[in-house]
Formats: structure tokens, sequence, C-alpha cells
């Protein structure tokens, strides 16, 4: 049978296609709290009158649950199940949502930090879990399609979550511009400051409650115990066999700069359309849920082109096609640094459509043949998507200078560091692809 013809979810005489449903809808629920909170930078820095660096270590505290809690994911994967950590996982993200609540009667900014890192704790353990066991459920040599097709599902629960935020959060709070807040005597602020508060809240609340009924299915239903076999722990060695493999090693490099991006990207497009239409005249909270009109446009592009690029992956290298988008997506990001118009954000758009297969690519060709090492080899994966905690807080900073030189706009100029990130997926790309012609050849 020829490669391209392997059926995607048998295996072995096991047909895997309800486990893998199961499984996917979770891709699903980690998208809805990634694109939830991606638009809250924004709005946390208006409700607490931050600038956006302060705003922006919702990102830090965010991506900083998946960086500290991927390892004792695996350990505790290697230890009990695939299954046992997509429980625990679903568990700590309902508590993190449901410590919104705690945090809203507190009235302070740091403990909603403390509830996104519980949240994403939970996730950590979620994509940790999640991703390599989709990998199991059919044959190795698809393995990498296959998790594009569930990653696919990704950003559907990503369009939710830019939807919720845009009708539900940001169209219901306070419609004051920051200027007008600042002038705000405090009792003033602090009843205003509540108020947004306890609308920010609710949609968090709601996602708990779903999150926990997906817990109570997975629970009770039969899943594949593909991986589970070998219990022992060898974590020294295995950390050290794993990055002796070069497409491990880089993946984890490109995987890093790759989220990076990506949380640029969907962050910073809301100043990046905020500045524009408040430039054509429109008032700030107009601009702001506009630009995330164009924020969720970028989603939907995703989607389409996420599912395009699955079918190719059928006639194509992956490690070629991550390169070929990659490259597409730094002159787009070239075009987002230097139109200053409309046209920048029709380009910032535009490399969502670029970025959709990177993630799950990068994640199939790193993993590719690992067997049961695949389980540390996902928490080194899942570790780099520390690089969405790191990179936006410095993008931040560069937006907070306002403008660079006599008069270019700030918030244009800090999308080098996207575009320095779409480089070294590239070049991850390259070498990949460089290796398999090399093996093939041999």
């Amino acid at each position: 049978m020829n490669k391209k013809e392997l059926p995607l979810l048998t295996h072995k005489g096991i047909n895997y296609l309800l486990p893998f449903i199961i499984i996917t809808a979770c891709f699903a629920l980690w998208g809805f709290a990634n694109d939830i909170t991606n638009p809250m930078v924004k709005a946390f820095s208006k409700i607490f009158r931050m600038n956006v660096t302060q705003g922006a270590l919702v990102q830090l505290a965010f991506y900083g649950g998946y960086f500290a809690m991927a390892f004792p994911a695996a350990v505790f994967i290697k230890k009990f199940s695939y299954k046992s950590g997509i429980l625990l996982g679903l568990a700590l993200y309902a508590i993190g949502a449901f410590l919104f609540f705690p945090a809203m009667r507190s009235g302070n900014y740091y403990p909603f930090l403390v509830a996104y890192f519980v949240l994403t704790c939970g996730l950590s353990f979620l994509e940790t879990s999640a991703n390599p066991y989709i990998l199991t459920m059919g044959p190795e040599e698809n393995a990498t399609r296959r998790l594009n097709m569930a990653q696919a599902f990704n950003p559907i629960g990503s369009l939710l979550g830019m939807f919720v935020a845009m009708n539900f959060i940001q169209a219901r709070l306070d419609p004051m511009s920051t200027a007008e807040r600042a002038m705000l005597p405090d009792p003033e602020f602090e009843a205003l400051k509540r108020s947004d508060l306890a609308t920010l809240i609710a949609p968090y609340l709601a996602i708990g409650i779903i999150v926990i009924v997906m817990f109570l299915v997975i629970l009770m239903a039969r899943m594949p115990k593909n991986g589970d076999s070998d219990k022992r722990l060898h974590f020294g060695a295995t950390i050290r066999r794993i990055f002796l493999i070069p497409n491990y090693r880089q993946g984890v490099i490109a995987q890093f700069f790759y989220v990076g991006a990506q949380i640029m990207c969907w962050t910073f497009i809301i100043q990046y359309g905020t500045r524009i239409f408040m430039g054509q005249g429109m008032e700030e909270q107009a601009a702001e849920v506009l630009s995330q009109k164009y924020n969720i446009a970028a989603m939907i592009i995703f989607c389409f082109s996420r599912l395009i690029a699955t079918y190719l992956m059928k006639f194509f290298d992956p490690g070629n096609m991550l390169r070929t988008f990659a490259v597409a997506a730094g002159m787009f990001t070239l075009g987002v640094i230097l139109f200053q118009d409309i046209w920048g954000l029709y380009c910032l758009v535009a490399v969502s459509a670029c970025m959709s297969l990177m993630f799950p690519t990068i994640y199939g060709i790193a993993l590719k043949g690992m067997g049961e090492d695949a389980k540390f080899g996902a928490a080194g994966l899942i570790m780099a998507i520390l690089g969405g905690s790191i990179l936006p807080p410095v993008q931040a900073a560069i937006i907070d200078m306002g403008t660079v030189g006599a008069s270019f706009p700030a918030v244009n100029a800090s999308f080098i560091l996207p575009f320095m990130s779409f480089v070294v997926v590239a070049w991850y790309g390259t070498q990949a692809y460089n290796r398999r012609k090399i093996n093939t050849a041999a």
C-alpha cells in the first residue's frame, strides 16, 4: 500500500475514530482559552489604567503556566496514562477559570495573573497529553497529517474565544477611553473598574462549567492505552537521548519562536488596528472592536488554510511546506512593518494564513519516530510555548515607545520580532527537509 493511501485512524485492526473525536474536542477548548485571552491585554490595560507592557503580564502568566508544568505533566503521564493527564489538565483548567471570581472580588490585577497561571497549568497537561496521544492513533507514517487534522479544531475554539471576547467583553466594557479613565477621581474609577471586571469574568466562569462537562465525558469514556505500557522513569537519560536528535532539538527552538510570533500577531493586532482606525477619527472602543473583527477574519483564514495545508500534506514534504509558509509569513510581516495604513492591517491578517500549519507540523516533525520518548519530547515542545510568554512583553515595550525615530509608529516597528521568528521557522523547515532528502537518498 502506498503511504499516501494509509488510513488515518485505523491501525492493526483498531478503529480510533471515537477516541480521536473526543480528544480533538479538547483542542478546541484550549484554543478558546488562548484567544479569549489575547484581547485581554488591552482590556486589563484600560480597566486598571496600565500601559501595554503591564497589560502584557497577562501573557507572561498565561504562557508561564505552560512552561512550568510541561515536564511535571510528562512525568505524570509516564507514570499513569495519557487519559489521566488529560483529566488532570481539565480539572486545573476549570479551577483556574473559577478563580476569576475571587480575583474579581479582590479588585486587584495580580490575582487574575494567578488565575491565568493555574488555568494554563491545566492547558500544559492537556497539550502535553493530547498532542502525542493523537500521534499514536494510527500509522506513524501519517502522524503529522493526523495531528494537523486534530489541530484544525483548535482555531474553531479560537474563533469562538475571539467572538466571545469581542461581543461579551470588549463591547460591554464601559466605553470611556483610556485618557478619560486616567482623569477619574479614585472613587469613580473604583466603581467603574468593578463593573468592568464583573463583565470580564462571566465568559471564564461559563467555560469552567463546560470544561467540567468535558471532564465527566472523558472520565466515563473507554480510551485506548497506546504508549501506556512502560511506566519506568528514566528522566535524565531520556532527556539526553532526545536532545541528541537534530529534528527534535531544533524543533524546540523553532516552536519557541513560532508560538511567540503567533501570540504577538494575534495580541497586538488590536493595538495595530486601533492606531489606524483612531487616526481615521474613530472612538477608541469602536476602533478596538473593529480591530477584533479583523482578528476574527484572520482566524477564519487560519482555519481554512489549515484544512488546505492538511490536504496538501498528502502530496508535499512537511518540512518543505513549513519553509514555504514561513517565508510567505515573513514577507507579509515586512508589509505590516512598512505600511502605515490599512494595507499593513491586511498584511497582518494574511500572516495567519501562513501560520496555519506551523505548530502541528513542527510538532510532528520533531516527535517522529520517538515512540515512548514522545511523552518527554512533547513536554519540551510544550515548554517551548514559553515563547508566547517572553516575546510579547518585549514587543509591548517597543509599542509603549510611541514612535521610533522622528515619527515612525512603534507599533509597526515592533513587528520586527515576528519577522525574525518566521526566519527561524523557515530555517527549521529547510533543515528538516534537507535531512529527509538525505535519508531518502540513503
